[in-house]
């Protein structure tokens, strides 16, 4: 199937591992021109070599923290400068630190809000002006599958994660007339770093083995396995492309049917 995406131009976010890189991966086998970045130059540029590699893409890497104000404003200038436009962003941001609610100080809570969720509006309103002059335009957040169904002892995901939802819907109407869908991708359990840092915090907090963690929670899971990086990048890929065009303001998870809300 012919996505239409060749050609186009996308910023990954958060992309030299896990659920980025395996996004930026999954867009530039489609043919798209990407500007990845993370906070770690090292990484990002193993990453964009070996998207290069594989793919044949164009694909620039810059180190960027999304929780800068000043840096969406970059990613979207340097898109421009490399490519000439932009139609595709995939905003992406690393999750906050594990604990229970009344647990966190007003640092975390601060960091947490301006790492997932300023970032997500800075990057949407830094963007949207491009896609509307390119007339096409596909806005994806990585979120969780928290934002349907809180997840145990992450309190500062579970509130900051459902507020991009709330922010993402209000997008979606907002920006419809421009042409520019907005929709969130809410993982579950996917084979990441991340799911193993959490692994590990839950065998500490529990006093369990890690592998005992890992087991109990892919019982947990109906399909009986962690989801692959992949299987969500064919979900960006998706919906970023011609073949998404009518599907905006929507919220999508991909657990293997773990969650149990409607």
């Amino acid at each position: 199937m012919d996505f239409g995406l060749k050609g186009k131009r996308a910023i990954v976010m958060a992309a030299s591992r896990g659920l980025g890189y395996a996004s930026a991966l999954g867009l530039a086998r489609e043919g798209c021109h990407l500007v990845i970045c993370s906070r770690d130059q090292e990484r990002i540029e193993a990453a964009a070599d070996a998207i290069r590699k594989e793919t044949g893409a164009k694909v620039k890497a810059l180190v960027a923290d999304v929780s800068s104000g000043s840096e969406a404003k970059r990613l979207v200038d340097t898109a421009v400068a490399e490519y000439g436009g932009l139609e595709i962003v995939v905003h992406n941001a690393g999750g906050p630190p594990a604990g229970e609610t009344l647990a966190m100080t007003d640092e975390q809570w601060q960091k947490a809000f301006e790492q997932n969720l300023l970032s997500f509006t800075r990057i949407v309103g830094a963007a949207a002006p491009e896609m509307k002059k390119a007339g096409y335009g596909r806005v994806l957040t990585i979120a969780s599958s928290s934002i349907k169904q809180p997840i145990p002892n992450l309190a500062l995901s579970n509130a900051l994660r459902a507020g991009v939802w709330g922010i993402a819907k209000t997008l979606s109407r907002e920006l419809a007339p421009q042409g520019i869908l907005v929709n969130v991708i809410a993982p579950g359990r996917i084979d990441t770093e991340r799911i193993a840092e959490l692994d590990q915090a839950g065998a500490q907090r529990s006093g369990k083995s890690v592998d005992e963690v890992r087991k109990a929670s892919i019982a947990s899971i109906p399909l009986g396995r962690l989801g692959r990086p992949e299987e969500l990048a064919n979900l960006v890929v998706f919906l970023a492309s011609q073949a998404g065009s009518y599907i905006t303001g929507q919220a999508i998870t991909v657990d293997g049917a773990a969650g149990n809300a409607l």
